[in-house]
């Protein structure tokens, strides 16, 4: 069922959705200090590209300092319409049956870009 998911997923937009975080990702890499948001931006484009049968969970250093410090950093900035956008979509697909589903997993993406520092994809 997770493979099915992951093809209807990837054919209505999560492809494009993923390549937008990635060009993105690619851009805050130019500059040094963007380096740890880009890498973050690549780590939620590899999850939101298949997301059936993956989760964002807590990884061993996520309640570090540094991590607490650029999660800040990151709401801050403004990344947090990035999980608010991801919450509208996942509104508007569970009004529908068919769309719980892919709503579920929009809310998953949500709560993994709202802090992403210190999460890995499992």
């Amino acid at each position: 069922m997770k493979t099915f998911g992951n093809i209807i997923w990837f054919i209505l937009g999560g492809f494009i959705c993923a390549l937008l975080y990635w060009i993105v990702g690619l851009i805050m890499c130019l500059t040094i200090v963007g380096i740890p948001f880009g890498v973050q931006l690549f780590k939620i484009g590899k999850f939101v590209l298949l997301p059936f049968g993956h989760d964002l969970v807590a990884g061993p250093n996520n309640g570090g300092c540094i991590n607490i410090a650029f999660n800040i950093l990151w709401i801050l900035i403004g990344w947090w319409e990035i999980a608010l956008s991801h919450l509208t979509f996942g509104l508007c697909l569970c009004i529908t049956i068919i769309g719980i589903p892919f709503g579920v997993q929009h809310f998953k993406i949500a709560i993994g870009t709202i802090l992403p520092f210190g999460k890995e994809v499992v």
